[in-house]
């Protein structure tokens, strides 16, 4: 899987808009553009590296008084194969890699905690991203496909019959049932 996918591909998307006839090439720009909407949304992409790849992170650590350690956010890693921080193996690092809780959640790893204030720059080499895209992400990608595709039936971001009740104003901003898909999903903040 690479960096930053396309969380859905256009037939995913055709099959689940269910409009016949429907351009799959104008769904695939969709759904690339929904799949960067969701990267914006959650500070996070959801695709990984093939291979271990060097980053390096210039912002200073944070202390932390609960855990006592300094920590340094980092983009997400799973697969910890192969890590190396500061040209050292992880397992040597003296590094703790945090949340402590995120293999047994199958979430990523955010944060390196050192015991001493790290230097600067920290040069990690891992292999970054998530070793499977979540339901709800591929959940959340479909629902503002079918969105944005229908958008074009209402150029005035006006959808339904207002005589018949069913009246709908789309505004610019996620879906809100894309935002309830990806609850749980958000980091605090973009990393680099």
């Amino acid at each position: 899987m690479p960096w930053k996918p396309d969380y859905v591909t256009a037939a995913q998307a055709a099959a689940f808009v269910r409009t016949p006839g429907v351009n799959e090439a104008e769904l695939a720009t969709w759904c690339t553009a929904a799949s960067r909407a969701i990267d914006k949304k959650t500070n996070r992409q959801f695709g990984k590296v093939d291979a271990p790849v060097a980053r390096t992170y210039r912002r200073p650590a944070s202390y932390d008084v609960v855990s006592g350690l300094w920590l340094l956010e980092v983009d997400d890693v799973q697969d910890v194969t192969g890590m190396t921080v500061g040209g050292v193996a992880l397992a040597s690092s003296g590094v703790t890699l945090l949340p402590d809780d995120a293999a047994l959640e199958s979430k990523p790893y955010e944060r390196l905690g050192f015991s001493d204030y790290p230097d600067s720059p920290v040069v990690v080499s891992a292999i970054w991203g998530w070793s499977a895209v979540p339901a709800g992400v591929i959940g959340a990608c479909k629902l503002q496909v079918s969105r944005w595709d229908s958008r074009r039936d209402s150029p005035y971001g006006v959808a339904g019959s207002p005589s018949e009740g069913s009246e709908m104003r789309l505004l610019a901003r996620l879906d809100p049932d894309v935002s309830t898909a990806l609850a749980g999903l958000s980091r605090r903040r973009r990393v680099g």
